[in-house]
């Protein structure tokens, strides 16, 4: 039996959406090469997922996600002019889908990585990544997958086939991280995401905010992280958070979703500062410095919002790519 496991990820923001195919240099001239997207995210623990995989005599799949899972073997296996044995594949752990926590890459890819193990077949991550059709956009997920940790990724150029890879450092271990999924529609995906994708570049955002929100990246988190620096940390994190969800105002009705801003506004309240939206939600993220600050926020959040405690959950940063290996049974 092979046993893939992987983290969630955590999108704090995408940071560019150009309207042409170039920037101005100091001059006005429209000469530098324009990057789409780029981000900020961070891999958790919790929910995470867990995948099992034995040979089979057909193709099955149970468990949460299983329609999901079985789409992903059976869209790498048509890649293949060799097709290895059919597989039963087990969801033992999923986070749901589309609720902020990039459960469709982190699924393909442990899909991919699954299969490739069972069928003795070695490829090159970006080639796991292409199989399973993930990373048209955001590369973070793809990353976290390989590398855990706290991520940067630059963004695509109009050659960009995976946005590369700036950043990639391990986050604090005594730092926890707060979720808060309440049970609400999911985010956009699909065709409705691309749409809104889509517009926005047609109509780009002001280069000044792409141009705060970088500053935001490279002279607030990063070395606040580099320093541990928790408090400032957060506020470059949740200003970050802030401006990101900004752009997206007229397709989720805000900066949060308004029951997102709900709870972030009452976090806000409690004297905490690293806390917003990740990607669509619903999920809610907060940087806590320790276990007890973090489970006392846990429960005075679901006694004001009524939650249960699979919707309120303490976790930590994955500081490790996904694992993969072979259990006897």
């Amino acid at each position: 039996m092979i046993v893939v496991q992987s983290a969630s990820r955590l999108h704090f923001g995408l940071l560019s959406f150009p309207s042409g195919s170039h920037w101005p240099n100091h001059r006005g001239e429209e000469s530098i090469p324009a990057r789409r997207f780029g981000g900020v995210g961070l891999m958790v623990q919790s929910p995470g997922i867990s995948l099992q995989f034995r040979d089979a005599k057909e193709w099955s799949a149970n468990g949460p996600l299983a329609d999901r899972a079985l789409a992903f073997a059976h869209r790498f296996a048509d890649t293949l002019e060799r097709k290895g044995s059919p597989q039963e594949i087990t969801i033992k752990q999923c986070a749901p889908e589309h609720i902020g926590l990039g459960t469709g890459t982190q699924l393909g890819l442990a899909v991919a990585r699954g299969l490739s193990m069972a069928w003795d077949r070695h490829f090159q991550p970006q080639e796991l990544c292409h199989r399973v059709d993930r990373g048209a956009r955001s590369a973070l997920g793809f990353y976290g997958f390989l590398h855990g940790g706290i991520l940067v990724e630059a963004g695509k150029s109009s050659h960009s086939e995976i946005a590369p890879l700036l950043v990639r450092e391990p986050f604090p271990g005594e730092w926890r991280v707060l979720l808060v999924i309440p049970a609400e529609p999911a985010g956009l995906s699909g065709m409705k995401e691309a749409q809104a994708i889509e517009e926005l570049l047609a109509h780009g955002i002001p280069l000044n905010h792409t141009e705060t929100m970088c500053r935001l990246v490279l002279l607030g988190i990063l070395p606040a992280l580099k320093e541990n620096d928790l408090k400032s940390f957060g506020e470059s994190l949740s200003d970050l958070n802030y401006l990101a969800g900004q752009v997206f105002a007229k397709i989720q009705g805000g900066a949060y979703r308004p029951r997102v801003a709900q709870i972030i506004q009452f976090i806000q309240r409690q004297g905490i500062s690293g806390v917003g939206q990740s990607s669509w939600g619903p999920a809610v993220f907060t940087v806590i410095e320790d276990t007890p600050r973090a489970r006392d926020l846990s429960e005075k959040i679901r006694k004001t919002f009524n939650l249960n405690e699979k919707e309120v959950l303490v976790t930590s940063a994955c500081n490790h790519g996904a694992t993969a290996n072979v259990i006897a049974e």
